[in-house]
């Protein structure tokens, strides 16, 4: 269960296009708002983790061979939250979050995570590393390694939405403003760079 956190954490640490958004859900929605956004990257997380620890070849080989088609679902979906956010009103909102919202919120990140085939592989990647690939031997440390992906990724997700929300109270709707801006604009950068690796490889 260690070595699986460790993955978790190696895995949702790298600042991506669901760290800037959980940054941004934090400052705007509240600290609550962040780690139920945080917790869609983390369910899927815990999907690849457990085809990269079972050694699911069938449900591997489904993404390896339509990853083309999940990167243009993921970049379009990135450059469409890329727009949203850089239209988004500067408005620091109530920290209690309707149902509605963070169900949206959470659906979300689990879809940039999910519609990134690059997640698959960084799984395996590190799976390999830690000498955890293919747990046919033993289910129970399968289920055991694949809790641990789960718990160390959900810890990072909580103490990024923590440490961005302790800071929120310091934030003016210019600050904000220039925030959206940012974010937005990285997540249309993030999202133009997934379409175009497809074009030029």
């Amino acid at each position: 269960m260690i070595k699986g956190m460790a993955v978790g954490l190696a895995i949702a640490a790298p600042v991506g296009p669901v760290g800037i958004l959980c940054i941004r859900k934090a400052l705007a929605d509240g600290r609550f708002a962040a780690f139920v956004a945080g917790m869609g990257a983390a369910v899927a997380d815990t999907f690849y983790g457990a085809v990269a620890g079972l050694g699911l070849g069938l449900i591997s080989d489904f993404l390896t061979q339509n990853k083309n088609a999940l990167s243009v679902v993921g970049g379009l979906f990135l450059l469409v939250l890329g727009v949203r956010t850089l239209r988004r009103p500067p408005l620091i909102l109530p920290a209690e979050n309707s149902r509605i919202g963070l169900l949206k919120d959470f659906l979300s990140t689990f879809t940039i995570t999910m519609t990134n085939p690059a997640t698959i592989l960084a799984f395996m990647a590190v799976f390999a590393s830690f000498s955890l690939a293919g747990f046919d031997r033993d289910r129970v440390d399968a289920s055991l390694v694949i809790l641990g992906v789960f718990l160390g990724s959900s810890l990072w997700w909580a103490t990024l939405a923590a440490a961005a929300g302790a800071v929120r109270s310091h934030f003016t709707p210019l600050w904000l403003d220039w925030l959206n801006k940012m974010s937005g604009g990285l997540l249309l950068v993030f999202g133009i760079a997934v379409l175009a690796l497809l074009v030029f490889g």
